[in-house]
């Protein structure tokens, strides 16, 4: 099971590279990053403001210096491919994906944004990763579904 800091740790990597104002300098463009789960806004309230949270913990503050792209498919599964392409036209950092579905689904549209799993009580089985600490890149393709 993908814990929080886990979790957390993997968004916060993604965003250190980004540079940060000093006085005086413009500020730096907001970072974006894609939310996209197959559930509705209102059942993923509790997890979004964990996201907030952890990432408010780290120095990131959403309308600030981020910005988060949030895409519900409201238990409609065939939406998927098409939110994740918006993600995907707005150039966001990276995807956070809410559920092996998502995160299937953003694989196949993307290999260079990077994916930030969340929910997924088995990547392992469910074949994005080969170990616990290893990443997709070391997995076997995932066969056909």
């Amino acid at each position: 099971m993908m814990h929080r800091r886990s979790f957390l740790g993997g968004v916060a990597l993604s965003l250190v590279a980004q540079p940060y104002p000093v006085e005086g300098q413009q500020p730096a463009r907001l970072v974006r990053i894609g939310y996209l789960t197959a559930a509705s806004a209102a059942s993923n309230a509790g997890r979004i403001e964990a996201l907030r949270q952890g990432l408010r913990d780290l120095g990131h503050i959403e309308g600030t210096n981020i910005a988060i792209e949030y895409r519900y498919a409201e238990g409609r599964l065939d939406r998927l491919p098409q939110l994740a392409s918006e993600l995907l036209d707005l150039k966001v950092a990276l995807i956070v994906s809410a559920g092996p579905a998502v995160t299937r689904t953003v694989q196949r549209a993307t290999a260079v944004v990077p994916i930030v799993m969340a929910f997924d009580s088995d990547p392992v089985g469910n074949g994005f990763v080969a170990t616990p600490a290893g990443t997709s890149r070391d997995c076997p393709p995932s066969p056909p579904s």
